[in-house]
């Protein structure tokens, strides 16, 4: 792709009251654009890394056995009231008052497989999708990390008992470990109250960072660790699990989050099946959330130094940064030959080339900013040597290689 066709641009000037890092360096990058408080469009720059981020959460999802779905948006009232939930005050509803915009599908999925499942035979079944969800947040601050509009990846499961709920419950925390192993995020895994969904301990997926909004007490030396909202810890406590470290406490970002609904669902929707002696019983369900818009404000939070961002590779918007400086032809046909080498080894969509005229600093700048992997600078010096300048935007070292060996040395 050349830079000089990029829909979006880099700007210097930020929406006033925008003080969370990774809504500025999103905003200023052309990856996202602010169109209220707590709602931002995706620009192309910031869909090609929401799109990876989906990617591998999909992967993850699929391996699991669980089936992709998209359930609406627009929810009708008697959903809601079969629930006892329709007076949430989180909910945005119409003006006349039949619909509200959804913020879960809990009942909408429960009412859906009251029509598919009625044997023991048909279970266990899991469900997920990833959609747009509404929340009327009071307090939509920190850039993506709290919005009233945002992406979320829901998935549902549905069982013939505790037992096999809790080792379904099992398998998802891998699978979400596996998730953020994968996009580089370090989260630790949280002890949380059920709100009202359950009056069981939920589990959630905190990444320690200060921009979180939430506090987290964890060990030291395990992986114990709780949301401070249920915990009777205390900072320099000895730890509860393991006896030996000490309890720590700092801020953290919720990712993600898993919960055991039980059969309050169920019971609801009259959501049953018929077991093996023709006896009827409440199916036991399981919810479990990831955010994906989220988890991208989370990567810019925990991904930055002074100059822009750090894109890990999993999630880049491209792997390779090409940058042409100064205007002679020849160098110009050089850098060319080199973007043809590159996208026929990455492929188009892993090349950005910044042909545009423009100068130096600004180019070297935009390129720090938007944090690709890799830039590789084609110029008067690197013409002169015969070689490209190689170097990786997380590190200060710089290559001269040739262009044959660039394949080779980005992995």
């Amino acid at each position: 792709m050349h830079q000089s066709e990029l829909f979006s641009k880099t700007t210097k000037n930020l929406p006033e009251g925008e003080e969370s890092k990774n809504a500025q360096l999103l905003i200023k990058g052309g990856f996202v654009n602010k169109s209220s408080a707590g709602v931002y469009s995706i620009l192309p720059l910031g869909l090609k890394v929401l799109n990876k981020i989906n990617q591998i959460i999909r992967e993850e999802m699929n391996a699991l056995g669980a089936e992709e779905l998209l359930m609406p948006s627009l929810i009708h009232k008697k959903y809601w009231e079969q629930s006892k939930r329709w007076e949430a005050d989180i909910i945005y509803k119409t003006k006349d008052l039949d619909y509200g915009l959804g913020w879960t599908h809990e009942e909408v999925i429960t009412a859906i497989a009251a029509h598919s499942i009625n044997s023991y035979k048909d279970l266990p079944k899991a469900v997920y999708q990833i959609q747009t969800k509404f929340r009327a947040e009071p307090r939509a601050q920190a850039g993506l990390l709290r919005g009233r509009e945002f992406l979320m990846k829901d998935l549902y499961s549905f069982h013939a008992d505790e037992k096999d709920l809790n080792n379904y419950y099992q398998k998802v925390i891998k699978a979400y470990k596996k998730i953020l192993d994968r996009l580089c995020l370090k989260a630790r895994l949280a002890e949380a109250g059920g709100g009202a969904f359950t009056k069981e301990f939920t589990h959630e997926f905190q990444v320690l960072n200060p921009a979180g909004e939430d506090t987290v007490l964890y060990c030291d030396q395990c992986d114990w660790a709780q949301n401070r909202e249920i915990s009777k810890m205390e900072h320099g406590d000895k730890c509860p699990a393991c006896k030996k470290g000490s309890v720590k406490m700092y801020r953290g970002i919720e990712v993600a989050n898993v919960f055991k609904l039980g059969t309050k669902f169920s019971e609801a929707f009259n959501l049953n099946y018929l077991d093996k002696n023709g006896k009827k019983n409440l199916v036991v369900m399981g919810s479990y959330g990831i955010g994906p818009t989220r988890i991208m404000g989370t990567l810019v939070e925990d991904n930055y130094d002074e100059k822009g961002i750090l894109w890990p590779d999993a999630v880049a918007p491209y792997k390779v940064h090409l940058v042409l400086l100064g205007e002679d032809k020849k160098v110009k046909k050089e850098a060319d030959e080199v973007y043809k080498i590159l996208i026929g080894h990455f492929g188009e969509s892993e090349v950005l080339y910044d042909e545009r005229n423009a100068s130096a600093g600004e180019k070297l700048n935009d390129a720090d900013l938007l944090g690709i992997p890799w830039r590789i600078i084609a110029s008067d010096k690197t013409a002169k040597l015969k070689k490209v300048e190689l170097k990786r935007r997380s590190e200060k070292e710089i290559k001269f290689v040739s262009e044959k060996q660039l394949s080779k040395l980005i992995k």
